[in-house]
C-alpha cells in the first residue's frame, strides 16, 4: 500500500552560505556560547554548525552578522553531522523575518517575506498623537512636589 503525502512547501528559497556568527542561548537553563559557521540561510532562518547539541525551542541570539548586526531566533531543530557526533547541524527560525543575511541579489520569494516586516526602508507610519500627562494623575500624585526619595537613599 503507498502511502501519499502532499509535498511540504518552503515559505521561502534556501540558499548556501558560510557566515562566521557569534551564537549564544538566551536561556539560562541551558547555556551555550560559541563563534559558529552559518551554512544555510533563508528568509525565516538558518541552519549553523555547532560542537554540542541544543534543545529544541531554546532561544538563541546570533550575532556579527554581515552589517555588524544581530538577530534572535529559536532552535527548530538539531541533528548530528556524520556519525563521531562532533558536530551537530541546528536549524534556527528567526523571530523576524528577513534578509538580515546580507545576501546582495537575494531570491525573488525572500522579498514576498520582508515586504510584511516592516524596515528602516519603508516611508514612517504616522505615530499616535503623545498622551498628555497631568502632575496630578497616578503615579505622579502619590508625592508632593520634590519630595520623592529613591528607595536607596534616606
Amino acid at each position: 500500500m503507498e502511502v501519499l503525502v502532499p509535498k511540504a512547501t518552503r515559505r521561502s528559497t534556501r540558499v548556501r552560505v558560510e557566515i562566521p556568527v557569534g551564537v549564544i542561548s538566551l536561556d539560562r537553563k541551558r547555556p551555550f556560547g560559541e563563534r559558529c559557521t552559518v551554512l544555510v540561510v533563508s528568509a525565516q532562518g538558518c541552519g549553523f554548525r555547532a560542537s554540542e547539541p541544543l534543545d529544541v525551542g531554546t532561544p538563541l541570539m546570533l550575532s556579527g552578522l554581515p552589517g555588524g548586526g544581530s538577530v534572535t531566533a529559536h532552535v527548530a531543530s538539531c541533528v548530528p553531522l556524520g556519525s563521531e557526533g562532533e558536530h551537530f547541524l541546528i536549524g534556527a527560525s528567526l523571530y523576524t523575518h528577513g534578509n538580515v543575511w546580507g545576501i546582495a541579489d537575494p531570491p525573488a520569494d525572500w522579498k514576498v517575506v520582508t515586504e510584511a516586516v516592516p524596515g528602516p526602508a519603508k516611508a514612517k507610519e504616522p505615530s499616535a498623537p503623545a498622551l498628555k500627562v497631568s502632575k496630578k494623575s497616578w503615579p505622579y500624585n502619590l508625592f508632593e512636589n520634590s519630595t520623592e526619595l529613591h528607595p536607596g537613599k534616606k
